[in-house]
């Protein structure tokens, strides 16, 4: 069982060794694979005076050892008449791979979501060749509502595709 909650400040060392990893290689997210620390911190866990007010971080966190395992960005999709749908993007160690890390913080974050009162989540970019991502998105209700061809550089499979996935969430009972 996993512990969650809001990230702070002082959970940047830990959120950065997972992160920083994911970053290097390039392979899911569409970051310069050459990003510093400080710019890293800035797109993930900006603070209170980060430019999208609507963000909050997560955490997974072992109970018995308190180490992080897994952390996750909720956010608008976009501002004004598309604020209802959510936005998420979820990083693994890679120690925790394979574990039910990430399916079990993809249930928190959507419970945040519909507590939060988003009525859809979509995913503006999920690598096509990132398999497991898709599986377990697939496995949570996500569909496939298009894919944008070529649109990621995979650094050892070139052009490859940019899936969007959308889900409804169901409202609070």
């Amino acid at each position: 069982m996993l512990s969650f909650r809001t990230a702070g400040p002082d959970d940047w060392t830990a959120i950065w060794s997972i992160m920083e990893p994911v970053v290097r290689g390039g392979e899911t997210y569409c970051w310069d694979t050459g990003m510093d620390e400080p710019s890293a911190r800035a797109e993930w866990l900006p603070g209170p005076t980060g430019a999208d007010p609507t963000l909050v971080v997560f955490v997974a966190a072992d109970p018995s050892t308190g180490a992080i395992l897994g952390t996750a960005q909720l956010h608008a999709n976009r501002g004004g008449n598309g604020a209802h749908v959510a936005n998420a993007s979820f990083l693994v160690a890679d120690e925790a791979a394979g574990r039910g890390v990430g399916r079990a913080l993809a249930g928190h974050v959507l419970g945040e979501a519909v507590r939060s009162g988003y009525t859809a989540m979509q995913f503006n970019a999920v690598v096509e060749t990132n398999t497991r991502a898709v599986a377990l998105w697939s496995s949570l209700g996500f569909a496939i509502v298009g894919t944008v061809p070529g649109a990621f550089r995979h650094p050892a499979l070139g052009a490859t595709g940019l899936h969007i996935m959308h889900r409804f969430l169901d409202p609070v009972s």
